[in-house]
């Protein structure tokens, strides 16, 4: 059987919908002017990616079971965790939390014991099977855990196995049996629709930590009985040690080396739409250790935002409103965020917007987070719809000169890398 042949044309991008639909109503099929196409080794037939991506070092082996790669930089990997009811075991406030848990657990309970289902709950298939095998909810306060929500805004999480939808074994190798103990992850969003984006967690990661599902890198693994072993491979420590003819390197090393190649612009513009089709892969760039020294710089700045230094903004009280309406607003232009009818920040640095997780700066992430939304959930609606700015502003003015600084300071860093994507090869 002969190959099939593809011929591909494209109305400019620019022309809005009538013109199109005129262009196509208005011309005769073989007057189009087809360019014949190649796809490539992956199928590709569009945008095609003639570079030497395929070469570098496979950070994880997606074609192994399990997540778990033995010929790759990391040996487990997984998505963030999704719960099938975020609204129900997320909350800002851990006293609101064990209260929605609480009615949570005595509604499900009570359909284990009838086998009648109470739509006045979250239901997914894993619930229902659950509630099918008459496994009974034990709300345990030990269960509430911090969880990184959505980048540089964490929440309390309930973190009871039957109500959290895809709770998975490598979600326990990440942070042991009780997702208590403390690792390292580095978080990386690459999808279709937005621009790629790594950060970094010492906290379970929920699935669209970045804005769209995440794959998860973790610096260690944990057994069945708490004890914790490195994730990064032999065969991945091999690869640098052999490659540098350095035997000192480490594999924190490695891990700080990832952190700072997937921060660096010149490797994210090259490779954009292969970052867009698949999961990243590390070149071998000079200066090893530089690159180490740089990821852990940004690394320890990206983790410890919640206690930098803060940036200091100008408060402005532009009004004395007895309930200011929450806005929580930016003006790039101006350097500007309106958090309330009586309250503005300014003097926030241009560069500090450069700093983006996806299509947001991590200012705006904060803003997003912070604002007064009305639950999807038509019970936590009725009844747990709690939250109001006012009782967070001078935390959220706080996070903010915080964030501001990390922004800054991160932007130096990726400023200060080389301008290209010149790598050894391996």
């Amino acid at each position: 059987m002969s190959q099939a042949k593809i011929s591909y044309f494209s109305l400019s991008s620019l022309q809005g919908k009538d013109a199109k639909l005129d262009w196509v109503a208005g011309t005769k099929f073989e007057e189009i002017k087809f360019e014949n196409i190649n796809p490539d080794g992956k199928g590709n037939w569009i945008n095609l990616t003639d570079n030497d991506f395929d070469s570098f070092l496979p950070l994880v082996d997606k074609e192994v079971k399990a997540g778990r790669s033995e010929e790759a930089v990391f040996k487990i990997f997984s998505r963030g965790l999704e719960t099938g009811r975020d609204e129900w075991v997320y909350d800002i406030s851990k006293d609101e939390l064990t209260k929605k848990i609480e009615f949570l657990s005595k509604i499900y309970n009570s359909c284990v014991s009838t086998g009648i289902l109470n739509f006045g709950i979250k239901w997914n298939s894993s619930l229902e099977e659950f509630m099918k095998s008459k496994v009974k909810s034990s709300f345990n306060k030990s269960f509430i855990q911090k969880s990184l929500y959505r980048p540089y805004s964490k929440l309390f999480h309930y973190t009871e196995k039957i109500f959290n939808h895809r709770l998975t074994r490598n979600h326990y190798e990440m942070f042991s049996f009780d997702l208590s103990q403390k690792n390292l992850t580095i978080v990386v969003t690459n999808h279709t629709q937005v621009p790629f984006s790594i950060q970094i967690t010492d906290c379970v990661p929920t699935l669209d930590a970045g804005g769209r599902p995440s794959e998860n890198l973790p610096l260690y693994r944990y057994d069945e009985k708490g004890d914790r072993s490195d994730n990064i491979t032999d065969w991945g420590l091999t690869q640098f040690q052999t490659h540098y003819n350095d035997f000192t390197i480490t594999k924190e090393n490695i891990f700080h080396y990832t952190y700072a190649v997937l921060h660096h612009p010149a490797y994210r513009t090259k490779y954009e739409l292969n970052l867009k089709r698949e999961f990243p892969r590390l070149p071998f760039y000079p200066d090893f250790h530089q690159w180490t020294t740089c990821g852990k710089t940004l690394m320890d700045l990206h983790l410890n935002y919640e206690t930098i230094e803060p940036h200091t903004l100008k408060r402005t009280e532009i009004a004395t409103k007895p309930n200011p309406k929450a806005k929580l607003k930016a003006d790039k232009t101006t350097g500007q965020i309106i958090l309330d009818d009586n309250t503005e920040l300014t003097g926030i640095p241009t560069i500090a917007w450069d700093y983006k997780l996806g299509n947001r700066s991590a200012l705006e992430w904060i803003l997003d987070q912070y604002k007064e939304k009305k639950p999807k959930d038509p019970t936590i609606r009725e009844k747990f719809n709690t939250y109001k700015f006012a009782d967070y502003k001078e935390h959220v003015i706080d996070l903010l000169q915080r964030v501001c600084t990390v922004s800054i300071q991160t932007m130096e860093i990726i400023q200060q890398m080389p301008n290209n994507v010149d790598h050894q090869k391996p």
